[in-house]
């Protein structure tokens, strides 16, 4: 969800202005921006101490570069940078929509339909990103915008260039606990099984609403990672097979992300492949960027969708083309 800016916040990066907060990451904070024509863009702004340091600008500059190769109908595309000025910043398409993260913990878990579609949407996108000789690194479930024509994945801050890469010595730590793979977790080579694993964790979690590594500390997280088994006795047996193979501990016993797609390939998603609460949410307007007449400051008329409001849609009578259905209408209040 979009939140105002706040005291101190810069109200201009590059040629956008600043209208509000979508969120902070590893290395910075995440803003909406506006272009000069009103077109809504995810301006990532890095951490000062982080643009401080040359080699960190050195790394930033060459991950710039390689995810600017990255296209694909599920990814947000990198559309302007500037990794020399003071401040070194990254602008991405905006994507109004719930992340994953939202949608699970806030309605719980999908069902093996949508669930389906959004491992197909997945794996379509690693297969754009894999084939640009870029490794993500840190696809998690906050990293998954859900958009009525499918998943779009967002912020490859992390994201390394190149077939494979040693974690050890890069700097910073990589990768999030319960969602990195093992050889992330133990500082080894880096490559595209990395997020095959990590999509494995992620669907996990899309059809159960917890990780397959349990909750606890990073260390008792990553211990388990790396020497047990997951927990997928919840998983709908539809997509356990599925999930028990991206979650190999061996990279190279893992799928592809072509092979994924193909097994997934029934649940591609199409018009309608969304749950009903994360429509509603899009219904309602809850994340939509408010007009340029509305900002800086604080978004009027947005406030936090509770879980009954949240489970409706309006009907395909009003939205033919986005093949939208009708739930329950919201209580008046």
């Amino acid at each position: 969800m979009v939140g105002g800016l706040k005291p101190g916040d810069p109200q201009r990066i590059g040629p956008y202005r600043l209208a509000g907060r979508l969120g902070r990451g590893g290395m910075g904070h995440v803003y909406l921006g506006l272009s000069a024509g009103g077109r809504p863009v995810a301006v990532k702004v890095i951490r000062a101490d982080l643009a401080a340091d040359p080699e960190f600008r050195v790394r930033f500059a060459r991950e710039v570069a390689a995810v600017r190769r990255v296209s694909g109908l599920f990814t947000a595309l990198v559309v302007d940078a500037d990794v020399d000025s003071a401040v070194p910043w990254l602008a991405t398409a905006y994507v109004a929509g719930p992340s994953l993260a939202e949608a699970v913990t806030g309605d719980g878990p999908m069902a093996t339909r949508p669930a389906l579609a959004l491992a197909a949407g997945l794996a379509e996108s690693l297969s754009a990103i894999h084939a640009a000789g870029v490794v993500h690194c840190d696809l998690k479930p906050s990293n998954v915008l859900l958009s009525p024509d499918g998943p779009r994945v967002i912020d490859f801050g992390i994201s390394r260039a190149a077939g494979t890469v040693s974690a050890a010595g890069i700097g910073w730590v990589t990768g999030s606990p319960g969602f990195m793979s093992p050889e992330q977790a133990l500082g080894g080579e880096i490559g595209p099984p990395s997020d095959i694993f990590s999509l494995g964790a992620v669907l996990a979690f899309a059809a159960t609403g917890r990780g397959p590594f349990g909750p606890g500390s990073r260390p008792e997280v990553a211990y388990r990672l790396v020497y047990g088994p997951p927990d997928l006795g919840e998983m709908p047996s539809r997509l356990r097979p599925l999930v028990e193979r991206c979650l190999a501990k061996d990279p190279g016993r893992r799928p592809t992300a072509d092979e994924v797609l193909g097994a997934a390939n029934d649940g591609r998603p199409a018009p309608g492949w969304l749950p009903g609460p994360a429509l509603g949410a899009l219904a309602l307007g809850a994340l939509a960027p408010a007009r340029p007449a509305e900002l800086p400051g604080r978004l009027p008329g947005r406030r936090r969708l509770s879980r009954s409001a949240s489970r409706w849609a309006p009907s395909a009578r009003a939205h033919p083309a986005r093949g939208w259905r009708r739930g329950p209408r919201p209580r008046r209040r």
